[in-house]
């Protein structure tokens, strides 16, 4: 993608839910890239921190879209609350009289679920609080934004989950709650996409693929630098992905005027990257939903040749 003025967003107004780190980052950041002016929202700022109690803000990923050649802007929000949402929105709509770009990221479950814990032996209450933050925020953003969104001809809403429909349709993910809250976002994408499409506007549903969060590099003790020393301990982790992956998946839809296409459809980062052509950082393109059924769930040795 190309930066500043000239980018293909530069006259474009995002919204990234949920972009203090991983996915949303890697989003807004690639949005900024194009040229857009990116809000992003979440609730680790450099004066509080949310209960992950993680060193990455919302500040940070502002200015990150900023050196990447947007304008990025951080608005503290819980996107719970539907007041400071009904507020972020207000603000959007006075600064700039538009939205065009609406990305749903908000997630916050990390440390509610265990795995293959059945749903009656799991803490209740983390069971739902995680289907608090992975739905409800998603439901309420969109109530307030997409009244904005739809002032113009052309708005496009991403809703992120984990997981392609396919592949989730036919496979239990980690437990209960888990499972339910990222299938849901599937739902949600289609839904939308039923309603936005006969108004000019499309909605779709994205994941990235092993995602390198920072919670993931950390997890295996490794940095985006030498990610690739964690394949000793895990060798399907070779297919894994950056977060600017994920992120060039959505400005490449954002850019596209033909993005109705995918209304209401289920997409991957490497699906995408081959219909645009681009890649990920290192010049790869990691197709890891492709990956996963074919190679690590059929118990076959790690092995991405052909899907990177």
């Amino acid at each position: 993608m190309s930066s500043g003025p000239s980018g293909p967003l530069h006259d474009k107004v995002a919204l990234v839910a949920g972009a203090t780190r991983g996915a949303g980052r890697g989003i807004a950041v690639e949005l900024g890239a194009a040229g857009a002016t990116v809000y992003v929202t979440g609730r680790s700022t450099r004066a509080h921190r949310s209960e992950y109690d993680r060193p990455e803000t919302i500040e940070d990923t502002a200015d990150l879209v900023t050196e990447a050649g947007g304008h990025g802007i951080a608005v503290p929000t819980d996107h719970l609350d539907p007041a400071r949402v009904e507020a972020l929105v207000d603000r959007v709509a006075d600064t700039h009289g538009r939205l065009d770009i609406l990305v749903n990221d908000i997630w916050g479950g990390e440390k509610l679920f265990g795995w293959d814990i059945p749903m009656w032996e799991h803490d209740l209450d983390n069971g739902l609080r995680l289907l608090r933050l992975a739905l409800d925020t998603h439901a309420i953003t969109s109530h307030y934004a997409l009244p904005l969104l739809l002032r113009r001809p052309g708005g496009l809403v991403v809703e992120m989950t984990d997981g392609t429909l396919a592949y989730n349709t036919d496979h239990y993910r980690v437990n209960y709650f888990y499972d339910l809250a990222k299938t849901a976002v599937l739902r949600m994408g289609f839904a939308l996409g039923h309603e936005l499409g006969p108004r000019g506007a499309a909605a779709v549903v994205l994941t990235p693929g092993w995602l390198r969060s920072e919670m993931m590099l950390d997890g295996f003790g490794v940095t985006e630098e030498n990610w690739r020393d964690a394949l000793t301990e895990e060798p399907h982790f070779a297919i894994s992905e950056s977060p600017r992956y994920v992120g060039r998946a959505v400005a490449a839809l954002a850019a596209d005027p033909e993005v109705g296409r995918f209304n209401g459809q289920s997409l991957s980062s490497g699906g995408l990257a081959r219909e645009y052509g681009f890649t990920d950082l290192d010049g790869s393109r990691p197709d890891a939903w492709r990956y996963v059924p074919e190679v690590q769930d059929a118990g076959k040795p790690a092995d991405t040749t052909g899907y990177r």
